[in-house]
């Protein structure tokens, strides 16, 4: 009899039927499907399942938690249902037939924005940084900025527009390298093409609009003429070039033979795309670009901007948790070119900080819950930095009041940061380094609405927290100590038996696991993923590695591997312990690009053993955290797991976690 035998039977009835999937694909630790019909899954019933630990729904699958032994459970639900399983990118591709259009879309920016967000966020903190030099005055009875004073400063303030310049004015540049990498297409031809938007031969987009139209430079090819106009900053105009570039390359490639295709396939594509970037979507897109910001602007500076900028502040961070956020991006960066500054980004930091405030409320309420403290204390730093994920997700969601009073301190904050036209000059910095982009003049309004975004949240999450939060969630109260006999030898100690025949138990012993890696660690609620976060898979760690290979934490069978992906595996002790290691998150979608397995299932492994290495560059490119993820799955007997988080850690050397 199979394992899973009935627990198959009712997750396919259960789910709606063969006639209700697809597709179907698995990774480390869950099933994934795409359902015709997600509203026939019934969600209690299958969380029921013995073998379920969860499920949830996210970019239009259904997902089903399992654990380490996810890929055996997989076999033998294919194999019953009929189903063939297929590959996890099919599966994200059929996954989309169950979006709208604007989830699609707001789904598709996201993933071209990731990877750019990096270089936004150093953008921002250097524009900061030079106008804290060159832009405010601090000496001379307030006359004169460092960089007036000092020939040091000012050849700092002039070196680093070189660095603003390349982010922001040469942004085309990312955004097609970033589309053709979503889409699987040349890369390098997606350069080329952002490259041929910001060319020094072009008139500077930002000096078209006081450029007298006969000095404008054009193309003359006789029975046409084009205006040789850059696209310097213009996001919309980028994004429709690039996907020209995508479909020409796709289409080029279906009809050319293959052992012409390198010659011809690039030729065909970038020449005719670099023409209607200029002649057609470059200008469309320019005149889209502009008309969205200048909605966005009016409504920021219309009679109704109170309003505006109140619902803004609301729903921020519900937006975030649904990831259409990421649409922001494309907006303020056309509000920054276009207007030379943005007020939508100051909301923004505005929202990260109400939220961190409510969480600092909830680390007051809850100073004597040992165990909350370790999830409230890096949560709060994180939203005052401007990540608020791991608070929104680890703490005010868990809670739902202190999600409430952040949204209702954010709105405020973004009316106060509104009605007085705090600007920013840049976007990228959030949280309270935010006040680093925000222009000098606004320094003040922004200190004002930053208390507001401090005290608001604050005070609401203290004043309902005190009548919310039990005895219990506030004060974590010891469990009762269990009575087991002592353990001195490094293995199990038998229970003598009441009657004959009867089974032996076990008490496990004291065991001491190594770190997996060189780097810091982390609380597991600091993951950006919910299954993780929230324990769904067991108690365990987060690692940030600061080097590019996995070890093993002890001696250990491996009991599973990823051996497509090769980002994660699975380990057994002897006591019958199971970890599972997983390297990033959502690095699943990489297909095992930048990984290389040293073990595979069946092997046994010392600790300090190499498990995997891995690429930290083609992480960050394909825009996952490298953060790494040990959880134990199955504690075997062992009712204390101590996790040593937030410190330093040499692999093979370091204690990271205790099991007794």
């Amino acid at each position: 009899m199979a394992k899973y035998q009935e627990d198959v039977k009712v997750l396919l009835d259960k789910i709606g039927g063969k006639a209700n999937i697809q597709a179907v694909s698995h990774c480390m630790t869950r099933m994934r499907f795409v359902l015709a019909d997600p509203k026939r899954a019934d969600e209690k019933a299958i969380e029921a399942i013995p073998s379920v630990k969860g499920t949830f729904t996210q970019a239009g699958q259904y997902q089903v938690i399992i654990g380490n032994d996810v890929a055996n459970f997989y076999q033998e639900f294919t194999k019953y249902a009929g189903i063939e399983g297929v590959s996890k990118d099919a599966v994200k591709s059929a996954a989309k037939s169950n979006q709208n259009p604007l989830q699609r879309i707001m789904g598709a920016l996201g993933e071209i924005f990731a990877p750019i967000i990096p270089a936004l966020i150093c953008g921002g903190l250097v524009l900061g940084f030079r106008n804290i030099i060159g832009e405010v005055d601090l000496l001379n009875g307030r006359t004169q900025s460092l960089a007036d004073v000092s020939q040091f400063w000012a050849g700092m303030y002039s070196f680093l527009w070189l660095i603003g310049e390349a982010i922001f004015h040469f942004l085309p540049v990312g955004i097609t390298w970033s589309i053709t990498k979503k889409m699987g297409t040349t890369q390098i031809l997606g350069i080329v093409l952002g490259l041929t938007l910001i060319s020094p031969q072009l008139l500077n987009g930002f000096s078209v609009a006081t450029t007298p139209a006969s000095e404008i430079p054009v193309w003359d090819f006789g029975f046409a003429q084009v205006q040789m106009i850059g696209y310097q900053g213009q996001v919309v105009a980028a994004i429709l070039a690039g996907f020209v570039l995508v479909y020409l390359e796709k289409f080029f490639k279906k009809i050319c033979p293959e052992v012409i295709s390198m010659v011809v396939v690039p030729f065909c594509a970038l020449v005719p795309a670099v023409l209607i970037a200029h002649t057609v979507v470059g200008p469309i897109g320019w005149q889209i670009g502009d008309f969205i910001a200048n909605i966005v602007n009016m409504g920021l500076n219309s009679n109704f901007k109170l309003l505006f900028a109140a619902l803004f502040g609301l729903f921020y961070a519900p937006i975030v948790m649904t990831g259409l956020h990421h649409m922001t991006n494309a907006i303020d960066s056309q509000l920054v070119n276009t207007y030379d500054g943005t007020n939508l980004w100051p909301m923004i930091a505005l929202s990260n900080i109400a939220q961190g405030s409510a969480v600092l409320a909830m680390s007051i309420l809850q100073k004597r819950n040992e165990r909350a403290q370790q999830v409230n204390i890096p949560a709060c730093i994180s939203c005052y930095l401007g990540v608020t994920e791991p608070a929104l997700f680890g703490v005010n969601m868990k809670y739902g009041f202190p999600l409430v009073c952040g949204m209702i301190g954010s709105a405020c904050a973004a009316m106060i940061s509104i009605g007085t036209n705090v600007t920013a000059i840049s976007i990228g910095v959030g949280g309270l380094p935010g006040i680093l982009s925000i222009f000098p003049e606004y320094w003040l309004n922004f200190l004002l609405a930053m208390a507001a975004a401090i005290v608001v949240p604050f005070v609401l999450t203290y004043i309902v927290g005190s009548r919310k939060l039990s005895r219990e969630e506030r004060v974590l109260e010891p469990e009762p100590a269990a009575a087991v006999a002592e353990a001195t030898a490094p293995a199990a100690v038998e229970a003598p038996a009441a009657q004959a025949g009867e089974q032996t138990a076990t008490v496990p012993f004291r065991v001491e696991l190594v770190a997996i890696c060189d780097g810091r660690t982390l609380p597991l609620s600091e993951v950006p993923d919910e299954v993780f976060s929230q324990g769904v898979m067991g108690e365990g760690m987060a690692f940030e590695p600061t080097g590019d290979t996995i070890y093993a934490p002890a001696d250990a069978d491996v009991s599973v591997v990823m051996e497509d992906s090769r980002h994660a595996c699975g380990l057994a002790l002897a006591d019958g312990t199971e970890l599972l290691i997983h390297i990033g998150i959502d690095t699943v979608d990489m297909n095992g690009d930048g990984f290389t397995l040293f073990v595979h299932e069946g092997d046994k492994v010392k600790a300090g053993d190499k498990l995997i290495t891995f690429s930290p560059d083609k992480i960050a490119a394909a825009g996952h955290p490298k953060t790494t993820v040990f959880v134990v799955t199955e504690p075997s007997g062992h009712e204390q797991m101590t996790f040593n988080t937030g410190i330093d850690v040499k692999h093979g050397e370091t204690v990271s976690a205790v099991l007794e």
